[in-house]
């Protein structure tokens, strides 16, 4: 299995750019899966400075319906004509983040408009449920919650009929790559159900596998020490071989990881590859 950034927080290439969004470029079980198109276009930038054909690949899955993984979405469709679009059913109404315990005042869901919705949709896969590509890969659909491990930041949503109540993030979904006799590899765009309620739940759609590989946004930088901590724990429990902090993780939890795992702990930069 390999992967590419193309959208990240941070980079160490000199000709690659970074920005608040992600992007990744799975090879695994012989198909290519775009995973998030990041916050704009320069996902597609990053794939031509790193080798990586955005028109060869087989899948685009969507992680959640906000804005830093999905504004790529309009260029990745006028490169590849093929892919089919793996997006949850519930990621298309509006969505606000809060601010110091106030629901902001803008929408950070897609920004697409209705005709770019309408070129998605006419190759999309409505997801709810769990998705198999093959046999050694899935989209998760919703995520069972964790209830010791509540998300950190509280999002609304507004209906289709004008409602505002809190968002259940019934629309985030991660993608899990069963990789030869490894284990599980687990690409979370943010985690906002909770990192632990991805690993709990990937464990059930691959029974009696190991997790062998973390890759993903754990939005934790406004997390309490102690919920950081218990988070680590659980994942230390878990003894992955490799961990991949991105995103909207956070500077001292990923600090917190590089000290507990040691050179398991690898930090995110845009347009690196890994091969494991």
């Amino acid at each position: 299995m390999r992967f590419t950034f193309l959208s990240e927080n941070k980079t160490e290439i000199g000709n690659c750019q970074a920005e608040w969004g992600l992007s990744i470029m799975v090879e695994a079980d012989g198909k290519m899966i775009l995973f998030d198109t990041g916050a704009s276009d320069m996902f597609y930038d990053t794939a031509k400075k790193r080798d990586v054909s955005l028109e060869e690949a087989d899948f685009c899955v969507i992680s959640h319906g906000h804005f830093d993984h999905t504004t790529g979405m309009t260029k990745f469709c006028e490169i590849n004509d093929k892919a089919k679009i793996y997006i949850h059913k519930n990621a298309f109404n509006e969505f606000f983040g809060t601010t110091d315990g106030v629901m902001d005042d803008y929408n950070c869901g897609v920004p697409w408009s209705e005709e770019e919705k309408n070129t998605v949709m006419s190759r999309a896969v409505l997801t709810d449920g769990p998705t198999w590509i093959t046999e050694n890969i899935v989209i998760s659909g919703s995520i069972p919650d964790v209830p010791e491990f509540k998300p950190v930041e509280q999002f609304y949503v507004r209906s289709f009929d004008g409602v505002i109540n809190p968002d259940d993030m019934s629309h985030e979904q991660f993608l899990a790559v069963k990789n030869g006799d490894q284990g599980i590899y687990i690409f979370s765009g943010c985690s906002h159900k909770g990192i632990v309620a991805a690993m709990e739940y990937a464990k059930k759609l691959f029974p009696g596998e190991k997790i062998a590989g973390i890759i993903a946004g754990m939005h934790l930088f406004s997390a309490e020490k102690s919920l950081v901590d218990s988070v680590i724990d659980k994942i230390a429990a878990e003894d992955p071989d490799v961990i991949i902090p991105t995103h909207c993780t956070g500077l001292y939890p990923t600090m917190e990881m590089a000290k507990r795992f040691g050179a398991k702990c690898i930090l995110a930069s845009n347009g690196k590859k890994y091969e494991f």
